[in-house]
Protein backbone atom coordinates (compact mmCIF):
# COMPACT_ATOMS: atom_id res chain seq x y z
CA UNK A 1 0.00 0.00 0.00
CA UNK A 2 1.31 3.28 -0.97
CA UNK A 3 1.96 6.25 1.66
CA UNK A 4 -0.01 9.37 0.83
CA UNK A 5 1.96 12.73 2.26
CA UNK A 6 0.39 15.02 3.78
CA UNK A 7 1.69 18.97 4.06
CA UNK A 8 0.18 20.99 6.35
CA UNK A 9 -1.42 24.25 4.93
CA UNK A 10 1.39 26.32 6.03
CA UNK A 11 4.12 23.86 4.36
CA UNK A 12 2.08 24.26 0.87
CA UNK A 13 2.50 28.61 1.65
CA UNK A 14 5.34 28.30 1.93
CA UNK A 15 6.60 25.65 -1.11
CA UNK A 16 4.20 27.70 -3.21
CA UNK A 17 6.30 31.32 -1.96
CA UNK A 18 9.62 29.57 -2.72
CA UNK A 19 8.19 28.08 -5.96
CA UNK A 20 6.92 31.33 -7.10
CA UNK A 21 9.97 33.72 -5.89
CA UNK A 22 12.71 31.39 -7.69
CA UNK A 23 10.26 31.84 -10.59
CA UNK A 24 10.04 35.66 -10.16
CA UNK A 25 13.93 34.92 -10.03
CA UNK A 26 14.19 33.43 -13.39
CA UNK A 27 12.13 35.71 -15.05
CA UNK A 28 14.06 38.78 -13.76
CA UNK A 29 17.50 36.96 -14.90
CA UNK A 30 16.16 36.11 -18.24
CA UNK A 31 15.28 39.59 -19.01
CA UNK A 32 18.42 41.26 -17.24
CA UNK A 33 19.99 41.92 -20.25
CA UNK A 34 17.48 44.00 -21.87
CA UNK A 35 16.58 45.73 -18.94
CA UNK A 36 20.53 46.73 -19.01
CA UNK A 37 20.09 47.71 -22.66
CA UNK A 38 17.21 50.11 -21.82
CA UNK A 39 19.28 51.94 -19.60
CA UNK A 40 22.01 52.14 -22.05
CA UNK A 41 19.84 54.51 -23.90
CA UNK A 42 21.46 56.88 -26.47
CA UNK A 43 25.71 56.94 -26.17
CA UNK A 44 28.39 57.90 -27.96
CA UNK A 45 31.93 56.94 -28.26
CA UNK A 46 35.15 58.17 -26.79
CA UNK A 47 38.72 58.29 -26.70
CA UNK A 48 39.62 55.63 -29.44
CA UNK A 49 42.06 58.21 -30.76
CA UNK A 50 42.82 60.26 -27.88
CA UNK A 51 46.39 61.49 -27.25
CA UNK A 52 45.94 61.17 -23.84
CA UNK A 53 46.65 57.25 -24.57
CA UNK A 54 49.98 58.48 -24.73
CA UNK A 55 50.58 61.23 -22.35
CA UNK A 56 47.82 62.71 -20.24
CA UNK A 57 49.14 66.17 -20.11
CA UNK A 58 48.24 66.03 -24.40
CA UNK A 59 44.67 64.97 -23.83
CA UNK A 60 41.23 66.41 -25.41
CA UNK A 61 39.05 64.85 -23.26
CA UNK A 62 38.73 66.36 -20.43
CA UNK A 63 36.77 65.48 -17.36
CA UNK A 64 34.20 68.73 -17.96
CA UNK A 65 32.97 66.77 -21.35
CA UNK A 66 31.26 63.45 -19.45
CA UNK A 67 29.18 66.28 -17.60
CA UNK A 68 28.33 67.84 -21.14
CA UNK A 69 27.71 64.29 -22.57
CA UNK A 70 25.30 63.83 -19.33
CA UNK A 71 23.76 67.44 -19.66
CA UNK A 72 23.06 66.66 -23.21
CA UNK A 73 20.88 63.82 -22.89
CA UNK A 74 23.01 60.86 -23.29
CA UNK A 75 22.97 57.62 -21.26
CA UNK A 76 26.34 56.16 -22.15
CA UNK A 77 30.17 56.04 -23.23
CA UNK A 78 31.73 53.37 -25.17
CA UNK A 79 35.28 53.64 -24.16
CA UNK A 80 37.41 52.86 -26.88
CA UNK A 81 40.54 50.74 -25.91
CA UNK A 82 43.21 49.34 -27.66
CA UNK A 83 44.79 47.11 -25.13
CA UNK A 84 47.46 45.45 -27.90
CA UNK A 85 49.54 48.71 -27.82
CA UNK A 86 50.67 48.86 -24.21
CA UNK A 87 51.85 45.35 -24.24
CA UNK A 88 54.71 44.74 -22.40
CA UNK A 89 56.15 42.28 -24.96
CA UNK A 90 56.46 38.98 -22.71
CA UNK A 91 55.21 35.80 -22.95
CA UNK A 92 51.98 36.49 -20.36
CA UNK A 93 51.09 39.80 -22.79
CA UNK A 94 51.41 42.07 -19.62
CA UNK A 95 49.95 45.50 -20.55
CA UNK A 96 51.65 48.39 -18.88
CA UNK A 97 50.16 50.35 -16.04
CA UNK A 98 49.28 53.35 -18.00
CA UNK A 99 46.59 51.45 -19.45
CA UNK A 100 44.56 50.90 -16.76
CA UNK A 101 45.41 54.66 -15.28
CA UNK A 102 43.61 55.49 -18.71
CA UNK A 103 40.86 52.98 -18.37
CA UNK A 104 40.39 54.00 -14.52
CA UNK A 105 39.48 57.26 -14.86
CA UNK A 106 37.19 57.15 -17.60
CA UNK A 107 35.34 54.45 -16.14
CA UNK A 108 35.15 57.23 -13.12
CA UNK A 109 34.10 59.80 -14.91
CA UNK A 110 31.56 58.25 -16.52
CA UNK A 111 30.33 56.81 -13.35
CA UNK A 112 30.40 60.33 -11.94
CA UNK A 113 28.22 61.77 -14.02
CA UNK A 114 26.03 58.66 -13.81
CA UNK A 115 27.02 57.54 -17.55
CA UNK A 116 26.67 54.00 -17.94
CA UNK A 117 30.38 52.42 -19.70
CA UNK A 118 31.00 50.09 -22.10
CA UNK A 119 34.92 48.71 -22.41
CA UNK A 120 35.25 48.58 -26.29
CA UNK A 121 37.82 45.99 -26.83
CA UNK A 122 39.07 47.72 -30.45
CA UNK A 123 41.70 46.22 -31.96
CA UNK A 124 40.23 44.41 -35.29
CA UNK A 125 42.51 45.22 -37.68
CA UNK A 126 45.28 43.81 -35.84
CA UNK A 127 43.08 40.48 -34.73
CA UNK A 128 42.02 40.26 -38.14
CA UNK A 129 45.96 39.79 -39.88
CA UNK A 130 45.46 36.33 -37.49
CA UNK A 131 42.21 36.03 -35.77
CA UNK A 132 43.70 32.50 -34.41
CA UNK A 133 47.45 33.48 -33.91
CA UNK A 134 45.77 36.92 -31.50
CA UNK A 135 43.38 34.47 -29.16
CA UNK A 136 46.33 34.01 -26.72
CA UNK A 137 47.08 37.41 -26.71
CA UNK A 138 42.93 38.50 -26.97
CA UNK A 139 42.26 36.28 -23.89
CA UNK A 140 45.62 37.04 -21.39
CA UNK A 141 44.88 40.67 -22.19
CA UNK A 142 40.94 40.16 -21.17
CA UNK A 143 41.91 38.23 -18.02
CA UNK A 144 43.91 41.15 -16.71
CA UNK A 145 41.32 43.72 -17.53
CA UNK A 146 38.25 41.73 -16.10
CA UNK A 147 40.22 41.05 -12.87
CA UNK A 148 41.07 44.75 -12.83
CA UNK A 149 37.83 45.92 -13.45
CA UNK A 150 35.53 43.68 -11.20
CA UNK A 151 34.97 45.88 -8.54
CA UNK A 152 33.11 47.95 -10.54
CA UNK A 153 29.03 48.00 -10.22
CA UNK A 154 27.19 46.48 -13.36
CA UNK A 155 26.57 50.37 -14.81
CA UNK A 156 30.20 48.99 -16.56
CA UNK A 157 29.84 46.29 -19.38
CA UNK A 158 32.55 44.78 -21.56
CA UNK A 159 32.66 44.29 -25.21
CA UNK A 160 34.73 41.62 -26.31
CA UNK A 161 35.71 43.01 -29.42
CA UNK A 162 34.79 45.62 -32.04
CA UNK A 163 33.98 44.39 -35.54
CA UNK A 164 35.86 40.97 -35.57
CA UNK A 165 36.70 40.35 -38.96
CA UNK A 166 36.89 37.30 -39.84
CA UNK A 167 34.91 33.51 -40.81
CA UNK A 168 32.28 33.22 -37.84
CA UNK A 169 33.32 29.75 -37.02
CA UNK A 170 36.77 31.40 -36.20
CA UNK A 171 34.95 34.20 -33.93
CA UNK A 172 32.46 32.07 -32.54
CA UNK A 173 35.48 29.85 -31.12
CA UNK A 174 37.24 33.16 -30.30
CA UNK A 175 34.27 34.81 -28.54
CA UNK A 176 33.16 31.94 -26.77
CA UNK A 177 36.82 31.35 -24.99
CA UNK A 178 36.97 35.41 -24.22
CA UNK A 179 33.43 34.92 -22.64
CA UNK A 180 34.86 32.22 -20.75
CA UNK A 181 37.68 34.50 -19.23
CA UNK A 182 35.60 37.09 -18.67
CA UNK A 183 32.75 35.20 -16.85
CA UNK A 184 35.53 33.69 -14.61
CA UNK A 185 36.57 36.90 -12.93
CA UNK A 186 32.86 38.79 -13.54
CA UNK A 187 30.10 36.29 -13.12
CA UNK A 188 27.44 39.25 -13.03
CA UNK A 189 28.63 41.71 -15.50
CA UNK A 190 26.56 41.66 -18.51
CA UNK A 191 28.88 41.36 -21.68
CA UNK A 192 28.50 42.31 -25.41
CA UNK A 193 29.00 40.61 -27.90
CA UNK A 194 28.65 41.33 -31.97
CA UNK A 195 29.05 39.94 -34.93
CA UNK A 196 31.68 39.67 -38.21
CA UNK A 197 32.74 41.80 -40.48
CA UNK A 198 32.06 45.43 -39.38
CA UNK A 199 29.12 43.91 -36.75
CA UNK A 200 27.42 43.88 -39.83
CA UNK A 201 23.63 43.06 -39.51
CA UNK A 202 23.39 40.25 -41.88
CA UNK A 203 25.57 37.91 -40.30
CA UNK A 204 23.41 37.87 -36.90
CA UNK A 205 22.57 34.01 -37.86
CA UNK A 206 26.23 32.99 -37.66
CA UNK A 207 26.69 33.91 -34.08
CA UNK A 208 26.72 31.46 -32.04
CA UNK A 209 25.91 32.44 -28.19
CA UNK A 210 25.91 29.93 -24.69
CA UNK A 211 22.40 29.53 -24.90
CA UNK A 212 22.26 29.59 -20.88
CA UNK A 213 23.34 32.99 -20.56
CA UNK A 214 20.74 35.68 -20.78
CA UNK A 215 23.23 38.21 -19.23
CA UNK A 216 24.65 39.42 -22.83
CA UNK A 217 23.94 42.13 -25.42
CA UNK A 218 24.31 41.72 -28.97
CA UNK A 219 25.70 44.65 -30.46
CA UNK A 220 25.21 45.51 -34.99
CA UNK A 221 27.09 48.61 -36.46
CA UNK A 222 25.24 50.37 -39.90
CA UNK A 223 27.28 52.54 -41.69
CA UNK A 224 24.56 51.36 -45.09
CA UNK A 225 24.57 53.12 -47.51
CA UNK A 226 28.26 53.06 -46.93
CA UNK A 227 29.20 55.16 -50.62
CA UNK A 228 27.23 58.20 -48.87
CA UNK A 229 28.84 57.50 -45.23
CA UNK A 230 32.15 56.86 -46.06
CA UNK A 231 32.38 58.76 -49.09
CA UNK A 232 35.76 60.76 -49.04
CA UNK A 233 37.27 58.98 -46.20
CA UNK A 234 40.49 58.48 -46.62
CA UNK A 235 40.62 55.07 -44.88
CA UNK A 236 37.81 53.70 -47.50
CA UNK A 237 39.59 52.29 -50.11
CA UNK A 238 36.36 51.93 -52.46
CA UNK A 239 34.90 55.29 -51.32
CA UNK A 240 37.67 57.86 -50.57
CA UNK A 241 37.13 59.44 -54.43
CA UNK A 242 33.58 59.94 -53.84
CA UNK A 243 31.53 62.82 -53.04
CA UNK A 244 28.52 64.53 -53.64
CA UNK A 245 26.34 61.71 -52.46
CA UNK A 246 23.54 62.74 -50.95
CA UNK A 247 20.55 61.12 -48.66
CA UNK A 248 17.37 62.61 -48.86
CA UNK A 249 15.12 60.11 -46.84
CA UNK A 250 13.13 58.92 -49.94
CA UNK A 251 11.06 55.82 -49.57
CA UNK A 252 13.42 53.89 -50.92
CA UNK A 253 16.13 54.98 -48.84
CA UNK A 254 13.87 54.10 -45.68
CA UNK A 255 12.36 51.73 -46.67
CA UNK A 256 16.07 50.17 -47.40
CA UNK A 257 17.22 50.68 -43.61
CA UNK A 258 14.07 49.35 -42.60
CA UNK A 259 14.54 45.99 -44.11
CA UNK A 260 17.59 45.66 -42.91
CA UNK A 261 16.81 46.92 -38.99
CA UNK A 262 13.42 44.56 -39.32
CA UNK A 263 15.95 41.66 -40.35
CA UNK A 264 17.53 42.17 -36.65
CA UNK A 265 14.61 42.68 -34.62
CA UNK A 266 13.08 39.53 -35.91
CA UNK A 267 16.55 37.74 -34.88
CA UNK A 268 16.25 39.55 -31.77
CA UNK A 269 12.77 38.24 -31.22
CA UNK A 270 13.58 35.30 -32.17
CA UNK A 271 16.78 34.60 -30.10
CA UNK A 272 15.15 36.58 -27.32
CA UNK A 273 18.46 38.29 -27.20
CA UNK A 274 18.57 42.62 -26.87
CA UNK A 275 20.37 44.50 -29.57
CA UNK A 276 22.77 48.01 -29.38
CA UNK A 277 23.68 49.65 -32.02
CA UNK A 278 27.34 50.05 -30.93
CA UNK A 279 28.64 52.57 -34.31
CA UNK A 280 26.62 54.82 -36.90
CA UNK A 281 27.23 58.00 -38.24
CA UNK A 282 28.25 59.80 -41.37
CA UNK A 283 31.61 61.39 -42.62
CA UNK A 284 32.44 64.91 -42.52
CA UNK A 285 32.82 64.90 -46.45
CA UNK A 286 29.28 63.96 -46.82
CA UNK A 287 26.47 66.89 -46.74
CA UNK A 288 25.31 68.71 -43.75
CA UNK A 289 21.88 68.02 -44.47
CA UNK A 290 22.15 64.87 -45.53
CA UNK A 291 24.18 63.85 -42.54
CA UNK A 292 21.67 65.24 -40.54
CA UNK A 293 18.94 63.72 -41.68
CA UNK A 294 20.67 60.44 -41.64
CA UNK A 295 21.46 60.29 -38.38
CA UNK A 296 18.60 61.18 -37.02
CA UNK A 297 16.91 58.33 -38.77
CA UNK A 298 18.80 55.76 -37.74
CA UNK A 299 18.72 56.93 -34.08
CA UNK A 300 14.71 57.07 -34.42
CA UNK A 301 14.75 53.69 -36.19
CA UNK A 302 16.60 52.34 -33.54
CA UNK A 303 14.54 53.87 -30.21
CA UNK A 304 11.57 52.39 -32.00
CA UNK A 305 12.73 48.97 -31.86
CA UNK A 306 13.85 49.11 -28.17
CA UNK A 307 17.87 49.13 -29.03
CA UNK A 308 20.39 51.03 -27.29
CA UNK A 309 23.03 53.14 -29.52
CA UNK A 310 26.67 54.69 -29.44
CA UNK A 311 27.11 57.36 -32.36
CA UNK A 312 30.71 57.23 -33.67
CA UNK A 313 32.23 59.11 -32.33
CA UNK A 314 32.88 62.32 -29.92
CA UNK A 315 36.37 63.48 -31.06
CA UNK A 316 38.51 62.66 -33.87
CA UNK A 317 36.27 62.10 -37.15
CA UNK A 318 32.62 61.87 -37.37
CA UNK A 319 32.51 64.37 -34.88
CA UNK A 320 29.96 65.07 -32.16
CA UNK A 321 31.86 67.98 -30.09
CA UNK A 322 34.26 69.62 -31.94
CA UNK A 323 37.15 70.39 -29.37
CA UNK A 324 38.90 73.38 -31.78
CA UNK A 325 35.90 75.27 -30.67
CA UNK A 326 35.15 73.39 -27.12
CA UNK A 327 32.13 72.96 -28.25
CA UNK A 328 28.96 71.13 -29.64
CA UNK A 329 28.05 70.29 -33.13
CA UNK A 330 24.72 71.35 -32.73
CA UNK A 331 22.93 70.35 -35.42
CA UNK A 332 24.21 66.36 -35.50
CA UNK A 333 23.82 66.74 -31.54
CA UNK A 334 20.14 67.76 -32.55
CA UNK A 335 19.91 64.97 -35.15
CA UNK A 336 20.65 62.37 -32.21
CA UNK A 337 18.47 64.12 -29.53
CA UNK A 338 16.30 66.53 -30.86
CA UNK A 339 15.24 69.29 -28.25
CA UNK A 340 12.14 68.44 -26.09
CA UNK A 341 8.98 70.45 -27.43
Amino acid sequence: MKTKIRFPFSGIIVLLFVSSTLSAQNTNKANYAFEQNKRLGRGVNIIGYDPLWKDSSKARMKAKHFKLIKEAGFNNVRIVIAPFKFSMGDSAYTIKPDFFVTLDWAIKEALKNKLMAIVDFHEHNAIAKDPMGNMPKILAMWKQIAEHCKGYSNDVMFELCNEPNMKPETWNTIQSEAYKVVRKSNPNRTIIIGTINGNQIKFLPDLKLLEEDRNIIVAIHYYSPIQFTHQGAPWSVRNKDLSGIEWTQSKAQEDSVKADFDFAQQWSMKNKRPLTLGEFGAYEKADMASRIKWTNYIARQAEARNWSWSYWQFDSDFILYDMSKDDWVESIKQALIPAKK
